[in-house]
């Protein structure tokens, strides 16, 4: 069924792209439902700052960006959100934002990972949140966002470690009991096919575990054969606790509290993918790409256990759920996030099956290459095809689950210009892709761009530029400026129509503030 429905959608998906069906063109926010909800994001290291504040303690991401991956910047100041997020809430209004996406620092909560909750930290978090919803924007909040308390990192290695599970449980409800009155929707790792990838088998993310011969970087400690499996494993069983301790203490009213009425999620990244060529090699090395990438935590979300070419083709390096957590895994979410840029092609590499010593790309067995059409090698294709594609896979093969796109957005090379005309034109593209997703029958629940001002990245600091606000790093106050992106997004929420022919007219009419600080 999931090889038929692959073969399915990616003949559609063809056809389309053959024929420049790209997605719907002439749109307003009326022709969605009046639920689905619009919004934008950040994180927690990305955005606040105060790094060394008020009893925040260093995460593996802090650790990761003093150590100079990130280009030599840091997260310490970031875009100050811990002392300007009024203003920030105030752009948000002005925007016309129904929601925003923001992740809670662990180690800024709860410093040493477990143990007392940080006063301060407590007051920070319920101060925006307040903010947030006295002027009617929903918060969205993301529990883990590559940024484990380094605390447990050096107690126990972190997240290849089971005791994680009881840790990550113990924070979760902190949230929930603190911040749950007013958060309605719950996210509790984000990406963690990504996360683990990064971190735990290529060493180039947080917290930088790999070992010979894989890795990008030498890495100190880490085995990458293992490792990632290990460490994707006690994160579903982390979220699997989160999810029924909220579903059983939280949504469920008691003689001691009130029945909270929010929703909770994981979030995946997901590419669309699909075949190099037209052989068969390559068509069945996409299913199977789709399977570890995709199948490695949905597949257990929704059926309980991992895929069957998973279980192949890492044998017993893939930890094997007990029948007691498999049913503590299977449905437990409410809504599945998702997190899509761009596409990739895939190519057979079944050769790699014969090496005896493997890491996470030889046991899939397959290459990924860019479909970059039309585009710098820095921007992103405008393809939304492929995030179409993702959402009738999700559809077709997981039951129609509630999703909300958590992330999608345009990379720009930072301070190059507040008209992202090119910004612009993929939003256009991505939401109207969206809304044809909708007309086809899929349950998404809302879009949210990412992200909503300049933060500072993962992987290269402040070099690159997803924002529909400009930040000045060098103005002492970091101004925020709005983008064309914002202008544009603000009048498309705010329900005017929008066409791709009408994005040129937009530059024309909008003006922006004066380009000199962008020099």
């Amino acid at each position: 069924m999931m090889k038929l429905s692959l073969l399915l959608i990616n003949f559609v998906l063809n056809v389309a792209l053959l024929l420049g069906v790209y997605s719907s063109n002439y749109f307003s926010r009326d022709d969605f439902p009046p639920d689905f909800v619009f919004g934008a994001g950040t994180s927690a290291y990305q955005v606040e700052g105060a790094a060394s504040e008020d009893g925040r303690t260093p995460s593996i991401w802090d650790t990761y960006a003093h150590a100079g991956r990130a280009h030599g910047a840091t997260g310490d100041v970031a875009c100050d959100g811990y002392h300007k997020y009024k203003e920030d809430v105030q752009l948000m209004v002005d925007t016309g934002l129904d929601a925003y996406r923001f992740s809670i620092s662990w180690s800024r909560l709860i410093p040493n990972g477990r143990g007392p909750v940080n006063p301060k930290g407590l007051e920070y978090y319920n101060n925006l949140i307040d903010e947030l919803v006295s002027h009617g924007i929903q918060p969205h909040v993301t529990l883990h966002n590559y940024d484990l308390p380094q605390a447990l990192e050096d107690e126990n290695g972190g997240w290849v470690s089971r005791e994680i599970v009881i840790d990550f449980t113990s924070y979760a409800e902190v949230c929930f009991r603190e911040f749950g009155d007013r958060v309605f929707y719950w996210s509790t790792i984000n990406e963690p096919n990504v996360y683990v990838l990064g971190g735990y088998d290529q060493g180039f993310t947080p917290p930088r575990r790999c070992s010979p011969p894989f890795g990008v970087f030498p890495c100190s400690k880490g085995n990458s054969s293992s490792e990632p499996y290990t460490a994707a494993h006690n994160i579903l069983l982390a979220h699997a606790s989160a999810a029924r301790l909220y579903m059983t203490k939280y949504k469920t009213r008691t003689l001691m509290q009130d029945k909270q009425h929010g929703f909770i999620g994981l979030s995946i990244y997901a590419w669309w993918l699909a075949p190099l060529t037209d052989t068969k090699e390559d068509a069945i090395a996409t299913q199977r790409a789709i399977d570890f990438h995709v199948g490695w935590f949905l597949d257990p979300l929704v059926f309980g256990d991992y895929p069957t070419t998973m279980k192949q083709n890492v044998g017993s390096r893939l930890p094997a759920f007990t029948n007691l957590e498999s049913k503590l895994v299977k449905g437990s979410f409410d809504f599945i996030g998702i997190i899509h840029y761009n596409n990739m092609y895939v190519r057979d590499r079944s050769s790699s099956l014969k090496m005896e010593y493997r890491d996470y790309d030889l046991d899939a067995a397959i290459e990924l290459i860019q479909i970059q059409r039309n585009s710098s090698a820095f921007e992103f294709p405008i393809a939304p095809w492929g995030l179409r594609g993702v959402l009738e896979y999700v559809k077709q093969v997981y039951g129609n689950p509630p999703i909300y796109i958590y992330e999608n957005g345009q990379r720009m090379k930072r301070n190059s210009t507040l008209d992202d005309i090119s910004r612009v034109k993929y939003m256009h593209g991505y939401i109207g892709g969206v809304l044809d997703a909708l007309r086809n029958g899929s349950n998404t629940r809302g879009y949210f761009a990412w992200a909503f001002m300049d933060v500072f990245e993962l992987l290269d600091g402040f070099g690159s530029s997803y924002g529909l606000y400009y930040v000045d790093l060098d103005d002492p106050d970091l101004r925020r400026y709005p983008k064309l992106s914002a202008k544009w997004y603000s009048q498309f929420l705010k329900g005017e129509s929008i066409s791709l022919d009408g994005v040129i007219e937009l530059k024309k009419n909008l003006s922006t503030p004066s380009h000199a600080h962008l020099q």
